[in-house]
């Protein structure tokens, strides 16, 4: 079985997983905070059902990973699930922090049903992910369930640390490579490590297997993120669904930006003196390409990508198909247009 097959397998059950517990876990009186709940996942657009936009990275790490590990990934769905709604829970949050209008190529939450009802949308996402991790402890033990639990709400400190430290960035003039691992080792890896992590507690596998899945999923997420942060400048508007000049123009530090400012030049004493905008967001776009922030974003992504890859030639394989498939994953992840 290949990834294409696992994903085919998995993502339904994820999917009817969230549907099951935002239709059972939330009262039906209160319809409008399901509707927000349908209308961000992409399940529902001017009052009619749609399919999910979501590519479910995150709970397919963590399913691939405890089939590595000889576990049952249908009863690691609850953990799937959660990590998933919490996934969302901090997009949602992060889209109004960031003042995104746009995800996937639609409306974001906040800006269809106001920033007071996107937060509690967030909020109760979350709830819903505590409420699917305590499953854990019903499908196998209850030290098992504490042990996703605990390293579920550790995560969530962790990415809001990443967050905190990133809307900072937005306001300092002086950046260095070891913070932006930092803020992006908390936004964006902590999850990632997390959902392998918690793959192989649901497998009930062995400490080193843990461990090696952990540091997997860490460099991965760091690997993951300067991606993203390619895209985000370099990436195609109708494959990511957002504007190219977003980036430059809100203030966000993303790895290309960081690297040309540390550099100085051009790009560093007009975008410090004047900011970017639309007037100049041409000119700035093309000196942040002439000074090398391309091809070093590219080069950071492929050596967390290889330290990734690397740390993998550790761990005791019980499913060969499933570690092929998170080798293929890991390989499209860094060639992903969106």
């Amino acid at each position: 079985m290949n990834l294409k097959k696992f994903s085919q397998l998995m993502i339904p059950e994820i999917e009817d997983g969230i549907k099951s517990t935002i239709r059972v876990d939330i009262p039906d009186s209160f319809p409008g905070l399901i509707e927000m709940m349908n209308y961000h996942f992409g399940w529902l657009e001017n009052g009619k059902s749609q399919k999910s936009q979501g590519k479910q990275i995150r709970p397919i790490i963590l399913l691939l990973c405890n089939s590595i590990c000889g576990g049952d990934w249908y009863k690691a769905l609850p953990a799937a699930i959660a990590i998933e709604l919490i996934h969302n829970f901090s997009l949602i949050h992060d889209d109004i922090e960031d003042q995104s209008e746009l995800r996937r190529g639609r409306e974001t939450l906040w800006k269809i049903y106001g920033i007071p009802q996107a937060i509690n949308t967030g909020d109760a996402m979350f709830s819903l992910a505590q409420i699917n991790m305590l499953k854990v402890g019903n499908e196998f033990n209850k030290q098992i369930g504490f042990d996703a639990l605990h390293i579920l709400n550790e995560t969530c400190l962790i990415l809001t640390g990443g967050q905190n430290l990133d809307i900072s960035f937005e306001k300092e003039t002086k950046f260095s490579l070891e913070r932006y691992l930092l803020m992006v080792g908390g936004k964006t890896a902590a999850l990632l490590s997390a959902s392998a992590e918690i793959g192989a507690i649901t497998a009930l596998t062995t400490e080193s297997n843990r461990n090696v899945l952990r540091n997997y999923g860490h460099a991965l997420g760091l690997a993951f993120q300067a991606w993203d942060d390619w895209l985000g400048i370099w990436g195609e508007e109708e494959q990511t669904g957002k504007s190219t000049s977003s980036d430059l123009i809100s203030g966000k530090k993303s790895l290309p930006i960081i690297f040309a400012l540390d550099k100085g030049g051009d790009f560093s004493r007009i975008y410090l003196s004047a900011g970017a905008n639309q007037e100049n967001f041409q000119e700035l776009h093309f000196l942040l390409e002439n000074c090398g922030a391309k091809e070093f974003t590219e080069n950071i992504a492929k050596q967390y990508t290889d330290i990734a890859l690397k740390s993998l030639e550790e761990i005791q394989v019980s499913d060969q198909n499933a570690f092929d498939s998170l080798l293929e994953l890991t390989d499209l992840l860094i060639k992903r247009k969106n």
